[in-house]
């Protein structure tokens, strides 16, 4: 494929650049498209994603909804075969205002303002309509064969709540029909498996207005959540790891001394206590410092391992708000080693090798990435090249695949990013071990050496879900609500027959429950068939028993699985194998 670029050659477009470019154009596209449609439409932002394209515009008065977007999609379809020829251009600064004045581009005209005084500033044009933008893009629009807009939503100019709300029209588009035919079915199948509607259906949490961004957790979300931190301090324990709580709310001296308050203000809740600011904690790393600080430790103690399932609280934009996946308050599964250079390598190594363990009982795979240095950061330069180092050595000595994500560190220190793939194909960034020099120097942390001098040990920050809530929020849609039977709020859901059957299936309940697994029983006056398919689609237990006059007389059980397989077996038999599949976390 050709590609136009922004010096003004054309050149075959880099296979792994295809994609980008087609949706950069595609984007361009839309933008004419609604400008034909809508003459006083002023355009902001519109960039390719990494799932697509979209772009901000203003309307003025009007909105656009779901419906309007099949005429965008056929005007996008005209322009397509029109042909017409992408052509680039560059302007002085002076000029690009001009121009964009000209054509009523406010919002173009404010981003030429915020470039570097040294920036270039270049135009793509094809037809009437003409863009800022750097490129590349395709040669014709007729190159634009597979394209989908796919929704509308709100977005503050610039992601600032005190500037206008624009209108975002999202849409994708890929180099053949058979990637968009694809990518559109997955699309479908997300959209069935999105964690905030099964999680309706299954009882599992809800958001409220009055509390935006803040999830309540119900109580088959309560089992749920539980059991993946009985499992988490059940691993940690045979791991060295000692558990500790700190408080949620904590003096602004101590962030500023952590660094937090100067990297990450803009992110925290504040309040004032006896007329001194106080912060509710963002993160659990300094609680973790100060109880490390509490008293002398030696050399013969490290490595410290302390464990911690702390809520934090982050201010996000409401419009970023989605479901588990981005809140303000979680929990997040926290831990803090403290250990002296010697240690270093072989604790990180316990750390990787943990969390993939974890992964591994999920049935995830994963990707791994070395985040470096970014800008905005603390210490110098021979810590940093010390702390990458470290994890560069650890990664090596796992023979791990990993890929370098320059300037993407945490502000204290460098760090190892794992990226789940679940059942879509989509990647999540949960885990991550950090590496940092920073804070035991801001708060002067110390042990006592063999030869009894005193020395700065180095800390280690690691977390394995990540957050509790988006993990959850994986879990539900990469299983599709149909845990393990471990993790299932209902393990077995007892399906009388009729009321001939009812006492038998108290009994078969009773029995199940007295072996500490969790049975529901439906004894509603409705037909088995529709028991089976509401049992099916709502709670989506691993086993289902039907319990009919036949079962009553042999004295046994029917058992359904999610195969939706049906036999016989010994109610004993059930039990054992059942309580062997959540012992050992099948």
């Amino acid at each position: 494929m050709k590609v136009l670029y922004n010096d003004g050659h054309v050149d075959e477009c880099p296979a792994d650049e295809v994609t980008h470019v087609v949706r950069h154009s595609a984007a361009h596209i839309m933008a004419q498209a609604i400008k034909r449609l809508y003459p006083e439409a002023d355009f902001a932002y519109g960039p390719a994603t990494e799932g697509g394209f979209y772009y901000d515009v203003d309307l003025g008065d009007k909105t656009l909804s779901e419906d309007d977007l099949p005429a965008i999609e056929d005007e996008m379809r005209r322009i397509v075969k029109e042909n017409l020829k992408f052509s680039v251009f560059e302007l002085p600064r002076e000029e690009a205002i001009a121009l964009m004045e000209e054509r009523g581009e406010k919002y173009k005209v404010e981003h030429i303002g915020d470039l570097p005084e040294d920036a270039r500033i270049t135009f793509y044009q094809q037809g009437d309509y003409i863009d800022m933008c750097v490129g590349p893009h395709l040669t014709y629009t007729k190159g634009l064969k597979a394209f989908k807009l796919t929704g509308v939503s709100g977005a503050y100019w610039k992601a600032d709540s005190s500037n206008k709300m624009l209108t975002r029209v999202n849409g994708t588009a890929f180099a053949t029909k058979d990637e968009l035919e694809q990518h559109l079915k997955m699309l479908e199948e997300a959209k069935r498996r999105d964690h905030r509607k099964i999680g309706r259906e299954m009882d599992l949490f809800m958001m409220r207005d009055e509390a935006p961004g803040f999830p309540f957790f119900l109580p088959n979300g309560m089992i749920l959540k539980n059991e993946l931190l009985n499992y988490w301090r059940e691993i940690h324990r045979k791991a060295g790891y000692v558990e500790i709580s700190t408080p949620q709310i904590m003096s602004k001296h101590l962030w500023e001394t952590s660094g937090h308050w100067d990297h990450y203000k803009d992110n925290m809740y504040s309040t004032i206590i006896d007329d001194e600011e106080y912060c509710i904690k963002p993160m659990n790393c300094p609680g973790g410092v100060l109880v490390y600080k509490s008293r002398p430790h030696s050399y013969r103690e490290l490595p410290i391992r302390a464990g911690e399932i702390g809520l934090v609280h982050r201010h996000e934009m409401r419009g970023a708000l989605h479901g588990l996946f981005r809140v303000r308050c979680f929990n997040q599964d926290d831990a803090h080693l403290f250990v002296t250079p010697e240690q270093l390598t072989d604790e990180i190594v316990g750390v990787v090798n943990l969390i993939d363990s974890v992964y591994q009982k999920f049935g995830f795979t994963y990707h791994l990435e070395l985040s470096t240095r970014p800008e905005d950061s603390m210490g110098s330069d021979e810590d940093w090249e010390r702390a990458e180092a470290g994890l560069k050595e650890a990664l090596e000595r796992l023979g791990k695949d990993y890929v370098i994500n320059e300037g993407d560190g945490a502000f204290y220190g460098p760090k190892i990013d794992f990226h789940l793939e679940d059942c879509l194909g989509r990647t999540w960034q949960c885990g991550t071990v950090q590496l940092d020099f920073q804070m035991p120097q801001n708060f002067d942390l110390e042990y006592v050496d063999a030869d009894g001098s005193k020395k700065r040990p180095i800390m280690l920050h690691r977390v394995c879900f990540g957050s509790i809530e988006r993990f959850i929020g994986i879990l539900i849609e990469h299983f599709e609500g149909k845990f393990p039977t471990w993790l299932a709020p209902c393990q077995v859901k007892v399906l009388p027959v009729s009321e001939k059957s009812r006492d038998y299936a108290r009994g078969v309940t009773e029995q199940l429950e007295a072996a500490g697994i969790r049975a529901v029983l439906d004894e509603r006056d409705e037909k088995i068939g529709y028991k089976i398919r509401e049992a099916r689609n709502i709670d989506r237990p691993p086993y289902m028993l039907i319990i009919g006059e036949q079962e009553v007389e042999a004295g046994n059980i029917s058992v359904r699985d999610r195969s939706n397989e049906t036999h016989a077996e010994e109610l004993a038999a059930f039990i054992e194998r059942v309580r062997a599949e959540i012992d050992e976390r099948r």
